[in-house]
């Protein structure tokens, strides 16, 4: 018996070629499908960081509605990397808004940073520069939350 299983995250974008182009300025992005089709028509396949996303054009006759920049949803890709302020530089240089820049948080032991992209996507960058177990990061964040 032929069984298949995993995980695939799939977005909405305006126009997928053109966000696949953006998105390989960015990350190691591995091209598994790429379409040529018509604007409206696109799907194109890739995996970052052995994550398989799965973009399809914007196509409200199959009611598939792109977010804007102005009207984001609530989700977002949380992109561990291994050099923070590379990536993010690459995705401010490619034309993507900051919305928060890299933020040390050594306690915790890493680094942060979110921006947006011409597709109405949010993207926050992780990079971790040392193991913080739960149990720590819960007491400090117990901490800091009582000294407010």
């Amino acid at each position: 018996m032929f069984k298949m299983v995993g995980v695939e995250i799939d977005i909405v974008v305006t126009d997928s070629l053109k966000a696949l182009e953006l998105y390989e300025k960015i990350f190691d992005i591995e091209r598994v499908e790429v379409s040529d089709f018509p604007k409206g028509e696109n799907e194109v396949i890739f995996t970052l960081y052995g994550a398989r996303f799965h973009m399809l054009d914007e196509n409200p006759k199959f009611r598939l509605i792109a977010p804007t920049p102005d009207e984001p949803k609530s989700i977002w890709f949380n992109i561990l990397v291994p050099d923070i302020k590379a990536t993010f530089s690459k995705a401010i240089s490619a034309g993507c808004a900051e919305v928060q820049p890299v933020t040390e948080l050594p306690d915790y032991g890493v680094s942060n940073a979110i921006f947006s992209d011409a597709f109405g996507h949010l993207w926050m960058l992780h990079q971790i520069h040392k193991e913080v177990s739960f149990e720590e990061r819960k007491r400090l964040w117990e901490e800091k939350r009582d000294l407010t």
